[in-house]
């Protein structure tokens, strides 16, 4: 967040994916997180206004 006059505002937001599968889901997970943003209606609302990242991490 970030303070624009006496306002905090979301500038940015980064989504952690803790996920557990199998070793050969794996491919499979990381060729989705490629493209699943596109099809989630919170992303396409906010993006571009405000900044998305995403990461998966595997357990």
């Amino acid at each position: 967040m970030e303070l624009e006059g006496a306002t905090l505002v979301i500038k940015r937001i980064h989504v952690r994916l803790l996920l557990e599968c199998t070793p050969d889901q794996r491919a499979t997970v990381e060729k989705v997180h490629g493209f699943y943003a596109q099809s989630c209606p919170i992303y396409r609302s906010i993006h571009p206004q405000i900044a998305t990242t995403s990461e998966v991490v595997f357990r």
